[in-house]
């Protein structure tokens, strides 16, 4: 039997304690279960979209491998906030804001009950940082599990994920497609339970929990059905418990190391620009030093690799079938560019671990590049600063065509008013679309405007207009977007201060964003600007406008350790 129980002796253990262990035996403990160690297995879980439908079915699995090795498992849920069912409406507020919570109720459930070690089971985009921020926070023996990728749908011979839904509506807008024809997009982009199919937020964090060395390797790719997720469950409830031996917590694994090979991975695959935001916020619960300067320093170095969408044409469920995010991580570290020596909740290092992982039989079939020979000779992501963003900003460039733009603004006080003028078709060739007041504090909650830019993406306009916001993107973001503007408008940044008409100059190559404006008229403007008063004087939104930091500290809430 593995011998780590030791801090929930101190609350089911001892004569004192016989009334806390008539609970447990009201839920099925034995005597015997009362000498093992208690595992929490948290269950990020809800049957509001498909996301996290099935977590609690994977719990179940978890708990055969925490019994397997010795150890007895209680489910735990936290819960969840869909962001696609949320894009373009007031709940989408809830989204970021959902990401602390789920650390804070975490903190609080297993801290409540006094678990010895615990997995965390995610799903949707905000499931998974929420997890992971309480895996270094509780630092606690923790393993990650993702509960999996929705498959792909199909229409004739075109592989169909939900970013072709979010864009079809677009295209209607704009007479490209019919109403017809948009629903049977609708119909087809979404056949199973789990998370969006391509490299989008949840994708990107679930390939980000292996790079930082916080889930088991190989882990992030299966889809959601497949027989192998729940492998991978019941291999995580075995692990947790080998973790706890070997005194492995997360703390020892999310070293700067770790961030910074997650952020090598980010940066090769053209994931999200949501992750470095949440890696961030890992950073900051771990106590470790990890800015906008660090993610810009190695962005300027690491080559796009991976051809996944919305970059490329490919699926999660296309990687998965050659090899999954261990082929990813391979060609990197061959290449130099990870830091093999970084622990893992495996117990070695992330560099042992590659050195004996070895790519199944098949071809890349173009999914994925060598670092040599890569899909985009330039980063995926690039940080942005200027006087536009004193505090940096982001730029997804590995989803975008050209790196250099430079346009006149039309500015709106939110993403309704601009989707509105979308739609109505007076967006432009040469426009930058300026959506502010949408960060943090502003909004509050930075929501993402995936409803707007897949707009803008689906009337043809990619390429020929720009979108800048105090707001965040979706992972199914591709063209010319610049997001977490920092300061936001709703603090005075300068974002607050343009004016429809002014120029603005974007440059991804350089990392360089500017209102071309004098300096004397930004001055004017600045003394003219009063804050807006706060959308919220009560309740949940109200609380977080208060506490949440700027975009480059990772929108977090706590203070720092």
């Amino acid at each position: 039997m593995v011998k780590i129980k030791v801090r929930s002796s101190a609350w089911y253990d001892g004569v004192d304690n016989a009334s806390h262990r008539s609970y447990l035996r009201a839920v099925g403990f034995t005597e015997e279960d009362f000498a093992k160690p208690l595992v929490g297995v948290l269950a990020a879980w809800s049957e509001l979209g498909p996301c996290n439908y099935h977590t609690l079915d994977l719990a179940r699995y978890v708990k055969e491998g925490v019994k397997e090795a010795g150890g007895v498992g209680l489910t735990a849920p936290t819960i969840v906030v869909n962001d696609g069912i949320n894009m373009g409406t007031p709940g989408m507020r809830y989204s970021l804001i959902s990401r602390d919570l789920i650390a804070d109720t975490i903190e609080a459930q297993f801290n409540a009950h006094g678990v010895d070690a615990w997995v965390g089971i995610g799903g949707c985009d905000k499931t998974q940082p929420g997890i992971m921020m309480a895996m270094v926070r509780l630092d606690l023996p923790a393993v990650y599990l993702y509960g999996g990728t929705a498959e792909a749908g199909w229409l004739g011979e075109r592989e169909l994920t939900i970013e072709d839904t979010f864009e079809a509506v677009g295209s209607y807008l704009a007479g490209k497609i019919t109403l017809e024809e948009l629903k049977r997009i609708e119909e087809l982009s979404f056949p199973t339970y789990g998370t969006c199919q391509g490299l989008f937020t949840a994708n990107t964090m679930a390939m980000l929990s292996e790079a930082l060395g916080l889930a088991l390797l190989g882990s992030a790719s299966p889809p959601a059905t497949s027989a192998r997720r729940r492998a991978y469950a019941v291999a995580s409830g075995r692990a947790v418990l080998k973790a706890a031996e070997l005194g492995v917590t997360p703390r020892r694994v999310v070293t700067y190391d770790a961030i910074y090979n997650a952020a090598v991975t980010l940066f090769a695959t053209a994931g999200s620009t949501n992750a470095i935001l949440h890696l961030l916020a890992i950073a900051h619960e771990a106590g470790v030093k990890f800015t906008l300067d660090d993610f810009d320093e190695i962005s300027r170095r690491v080559p796009v690799i991976a051809a996944l969408r919305p970059a490329g044409p490919y699926a999660m469920q296309d990687l998965d079938r050659i090899g999954g995010v261990p082929r990813i991580l391979k060609k990197l570290y061959k290449a130099g560019f990870l830091r093999p020596e970084a622990l893992t909740v495996e117990g070695e290092t992330i560099g042992k671990l590659l050195e004996r992982w070895q790519p199944p039989a098949v071809p890349e079939d173009g999914i994925l590049y060598s670092v040599e020979k890569p899909y985009k000779p330039y980063s995926g992501i690039r940080i942005l600063r200027g006087n536009l963003a004193p505090d940096g900003a982001v730029m997804k460039i590995g989803a975008a065509d050209k790196l250099k733009f430079e346009g006149t603004a039309k500015v709106y006080n939110g993403e309704a008013e601009a989707f509105k003028a979308v739609a109505a078709g007076e967006i432009k060739p040469g426009d930058v679309v300026v959506i502010r007041y949408e960060g943090p504090k502003g909004a509050p909650g930075m929501p993402e405007m995936l409803k707007v830019t897949a707009a803008i993406v689906g009337a043809g306009l990619g390429e020929a207009v720009a979108l800048v916001t105090d707001g965040r993107f979706s992972g199914a973001t591709r063209g010319i977007m610049v997001g977490h503007v920092a300061p936001e408008a709703a603090v005075g940044g300068p974002i607050a201060l343009v004016e429809n008409g002014d120029k603005i100059a974007i440059d991804g190559e350089t990392g360089r964003i500017t209102l071309q404006i004098p300096q004397e008229e930004l001055e004017r403007r600045r003394k003219n600007w009063t804050p807006p008063p706060p959308k919220y004087s009560g309740g949940l939104l109200a609380k977080y406008a208060a506490l949440v930091q700027q975009a480059d500290k990772g929108a977090v809430t706590t203070p720092p350790r």
